[in-house]
């Protein structure tokens, strides 16, 4: 079996090995996963975070030893905790940006040293060891307010609505699923809206009755949400009234408690 890491900012992962393929979820810095299949141009991975299983390009990819993938395994997590934070490559002198909720693997010292590689980090980090409260999550993902609807996406700079929940349940110490019809089989169900509190996931079906959305309840029936941007709507038992348009944009399916 081989291994690697994420080294770049951000790398677009592909349901099918082509650069037009759709792209269904991202890596962030830091991020390792295993090599199951390989092409030319092409690797088939599978995230070792969420265990999704999907294409990135041969030359985004990078090699992390058994060893090193085996031992963060064993090593608490610990992520960016600031928007944009610029990380130092001191093998080769350049500098570039990560974004929130980036990994930071064998971080000691402000920096980052394993295998061949070696980076400087100075900013901020959270680490994912302790669960943290309601009002903690709900900071966070007012963080990304105005972040663009993104398909597959999972930054600041464009993220979907299960990678928006997941990024914020994972900086507060949770793990979800990476997509929203595997997220909702994990939580408590609760029977009515009166119950929900701060915190609690609402999911969203389409005519079929498939999951298609997820939020993050607020207080005074209110929802956070990647819908076009990451925004704030009105929430009832029907679902998600939209303020711009006036309509109900999303039907609810469930609400899930995990806090």
């Amino acid at each position: 079996m081989h291994y690697g890491i994420c080294l770049l900012s951000i790398v677009p992962c592909r349901k099918e090995p082509s650069g037009t393929s759709e792209m269904v979820t991202q890596l962030l810095f830091g991020e390792q996963y295993s090599v199951t299949e390989q092409t030319e141009d092409w690797i088939k991975i599978l995230t070792e975070y969420d265990q999704y299983e999907c294409w990135i390009s041969r030359k985004q990819h990078y090699k992390l030893s058994e060893q090193s993938f085996k031992t963060l395994k064993k090593l608490p997590a610990l992520y960016s905790g600031e928007l944009v934070q610029v990380i130092s490559d001191k093998n080769t002198g350049n500098s570039f940006p990560v974004t929130l909720g980036a990994s930071l693997p064998f971080l000691k010292n402000n920096r980052l040293q394993f295998d061949e590689y070696d980076f400087e980090f100075e900013g901020l980090f959270t680490g994912w060891s302790e669960k943290r409260p309601a009002k903690e999550l709900i900071a966070t993902a007012f963080l990304f307010l105005r972040a663009p609807y993104l398909w597959g996406g999972k930054s600041p700079f464009g993220i979907d609505c299960s990678g928006f929940t997941q990024l914020v349940y994972k900086l507060n110490g949770y793990k979800l699923p990476r997509d929203a019809y595997q997220q909702v089989e994990l939580g408590l169900a609760l029977t009515f809206v009166e119950e929900a509190d701060a915190g609690d996931l609402a999911y969203f079906d389409n005519e079929n009755g498939k999951i298609v959305h997820v939020g993050i309840l607020l207080n005074n029936h209110q929802i956070i949400h990647a819908s076009g941007s990451v925004r704030i709507d009105r929430f009832d038992h029907y679902g998600i009234f939209n303020g711009d348009t006036k309509k109900y944009s999303h039907t609810l399916r469930v609400i899930k408690r995990l806090l």
